[in-house]
């Protein structure tokens, strides 16, 4: 089974930053389409950004414009979503996934790959 891996999710308090890294055993990052996906308890999963594999083009929902920093790190075959000015709004499993179509997008349907998800709590 194809494994996406999500770790770097935590508490924080609000106005904090947290990376959360996606890490895959058996895909090359470099030629899917990775996007990071939210869901909070209640809510409907949520696309917050996206990094294209064949321009390395992003994505932001306009939750996370200005805030999260999307990037890659093709030599570790990595996928990094930077999270800065943490609010109590972001609390939710995030997920990293990924998509064989190499353009950008954030919708959840698609998507070829998912992880199991690291927990973000941002509370003081």
């Amino acid at each position: 089974q194809v494994q996406l891996v999500e770790s770097g999710g935590g508490l924080v308090q609000p106005g904090g930053s947290l990376r959360l890294s996606c890490a895959s055993p058996d895909l090359n990052l470099e030629t899917y389409a990775v996007a990071w996906f939210r869901q909070a308890p209640g809510k409907e999963r949520e696309g917050i950004s996206c990094v294209a594999s064949r321009d390395e083009s992003t994505m932001y929902a306009d939750s996370a414009k200005g805030r999260f920093t999307i990037s890659r790190d093709n030599a570790e075959n990595m996928v990094y979503l930077q999270m800065d000015s943490l609010k109590p709004e972001d609390t939710a499993v995030y997920y990293c996934a990924a998509d064989r179509y190499p353009l950008c997008h954030i919708s959840p349907e698609g998507f070829d790959y998912w992880g199991q998800g690291t927990q973000v709590n941002v509370s003081s």
